[in-house]
């Protein structure tokens, strides 16, 4: 069975692709397509308020992109998801009646409590030790989602409207900051240890970086060297340094920000990074649909 999930967001569109097999009545979740366009939609939506012509035109022939290859790959099920730079956009339901009558896709603009839902999807946890509790750390352009999780159950879920584009464009302020620290401080709270499962291309880029080997969890330490080296930095010097594209130079640091202040908050020293994203949890979610029906 092919389904696919389209993850719109502040900073990117995806659109991911994958094969879902059933072997010995568990599901098998095979990647035939992962495509990401730096749309960077909230440099527009958390400035002007809206999102511009120029991107409004990239937006559009990019779901056309995205219609054509599900087509190619024979998609039988999709989901598309709107989140951070869509729900605050003006024009947001604008842009999605053109996709649906341009492209023929079917956007849904989902809150920040559903896309961390849709992070927690992917159950990381159930393969890490069962003695800890796991803090899921979910860092975009436009927002943060936390899921705290113990015992198998789902204890907290928020998001903030602090993300990476947003604190590139000075729009994060100190009441916010203050904000998330209240709230880390109030909730996540454990007799056990409590271990960080971040998502999003920025921790993915900087656990690569590490050279940590998959599957063992990074030190915090490492993101705090990270975010001191790369502060120091331009971001012409990180593209050069890191050899890494200028999309995603830019925001390496604001995600580094976010990522230490949370685990220092919560008292969290070991992060995992199991490269999952919305998006897999989007095709888990309509797997796990399909088969409740």
């Amino acid at each position: 069975m092919k389904i696919a999930a389209i993850d719109i967001g502040s900073n990117a569109a995806r659109l991911l692709i994958n094969d879902v097999q059933e072997v010995n009545g568990k599901a098998t979740f095979t990647k035939l397509n992962l495509l990401r366009i730096p749309l960077r939609l909230g440099m527009d939506v958390f400035n002007l308020g809206e999102i511009g012509p120029q991107r409004k035109e990239m937006f559009i022939n990019s779901m056309k992109i995205f219609h054509q290859l599900m087509e190619i790959y024979h998609v039988e099920h999709y989901r598309a998801c709107a989140t951070s730079a869509m729900r605050d956009a003006k024009n947001g339901n604008q842009l999605i009646e053109l996709a649906k009558k341009e492209a023929n896709i079917d956007i849904e603009i989902i809150s920040g409590d559903e896309e961390a839902t849709l992070i927690y999807a992917n159950h990381v946890e159930e393969n890490l030790d069962k003695k800890s509790a796991y803090l899921y750390i979910d860092v975009g352009g436009g927002s943060t989602e936390l899921t705290f999780y113990e015992n198998g159950k789902m204890l907290y879920e928020r998001s903030f409207n602090i993300g990476t584009i947003r604190l590139l464009q000075g729009l994060v302020t100190d009441d916010m900051w203050f904000e998330m620290k209240s709230e880390i401080k109030r909730n996540i709270l454990s007799k056990n240890n409590v271990v960080a499962i971040g998502s999003g291309g920025n921790i993915n880029k900087i656990f690569s970086l590490s050279k940590t080997k998959d599957g063992k969890a990074m030190a915090a330490s490492a993101l705090k060297k990270y975010y001191k080296t790369m502060k120091e930095m331009s971001v012409l010097e990180r593209m050069s340094f890191y050899q890494i594209r200028e999309d995603r130079a830019d925001v390496l640091v604001p995600a580094l920000q976010i990522f230490n202040n949370v685990m220092q908050w919560a008292d969290i020293h070991q992060i995992f990074v199991p490269k999952i994203s919305v998006a897999d949890g989007l095709v888990k979610n309509i797997y796990t649909n399909l088969k409740t029906k």
